[in-house]
């Protein structure tokens, strides 16, 4: 694909029409978002998510950036998880920042549960993944959760990621990925392209949307190409996990 152009889907576009295109499928499905991850995955989404919030271990008084955090299921994650921490140790509160380029889902997150009042240790902002509004050097650990397929640039976004990070920071990506074995890789087809649109129709009452999000699926970098744009911008000791045959993958590094 030439440098002027950006994915959207299966569409080549201008990449600065990109971002006005992938706002408005959020600002479509921002109320109905969690409640199509739930069914579109069964749930095991929450599995993932849960696993790679482990791998994160957020820690008391440490700053976490959680990026494209959309309505907050990772933050709130990050949170709990740093204030059993403190409450086991001591130290000072954890601080999670979501910065997330669309304003409707962090008004949807904003929303839910009563966020100010239960989730103090959540800061929201509007901003995007390829200029973070963070000083350099700032954050401790970093975690963009199905949002990498979303940027424009994601080599850009992951340069901005390792800017943030202070040195030995840590890194997370979790997002979907290419299954391991040809079968499975045709069952997933089948159910991408049949049941997710249709789901997204019946449900959110938004086909394209969500025909949208397989086709960026099978756009997006495989896990070994990501792991190696993520070396590139500057990231050592990367890994890969994957889930469910690969069909998502937690990619792990460490700012060097």
């Amino acid at each position: 694909m030439s440098e002027t152009q950006a994915t959207f889907g299966y569409k080549d576009v201008d990449p600065r029409e990109k971002p006005g295109l992938v706002r408005g499928v959020f600002d479509r499905v921002a109320r109905r978002y969690d409640l199509m991850n739930d069914l579109m995955s069964g749930g095991v989404h929450r599995l993932w998510k849960d696993a790679a919030a482990a791998r994160m271990n957020p820690q008391p008084g440490e700053l976490i950036v959680d990026c494209a955090g959309g309505t907050g299921d990772m933050a709130r994650r990050f949170a709990k998880m740093a204030r059993a921490a403190k409450h086991r140790r001591g130290g000072a509160d954890a601080t999670v920042v979501i910065v997330d380029y669309n304003a409707e889902m962090v008004m949807a997150g904003r929303s839910r549960d009563d966020a100010a009042r239960l989730w103090p240790e959540i800061a929201w902002a509007v901003g995007d993944a390829q200029n973070l509004p963070l000083p350099d050097a700032s954050a401790d650990a970093y975690c963009i959760s199905f949002g990498l397929r979303n940027v424009t640039d994601i080599s850009r976004a992951l340069r901005e990621a390792r800017r943030v990070l202070k040195p030995g920071g840590r890194f997370l990506c979790l997002e979907f990925s290419r299954p391991v074995t040809e079968a499975l890789g045709k069952a997933y087809d089948a159910y991408s392209f049949k049941v997710i649109p249709a789901i997204g129709a019946a449900v959110a009452k938004d086909r394209d949307s969500y025909q949208y999000l397989v086709e960026s699926i099978r756009r997006f970098p495989d896990q070994e190409d990501l792991a190696g744009l993520m070396r590139e911008a500057g990231f050592g000791r990367v890994s890969v996990t994957n889930f469910a045959g690969g069909v998502a993958a937690l990619h792990q590094g460490w700012a060097v």
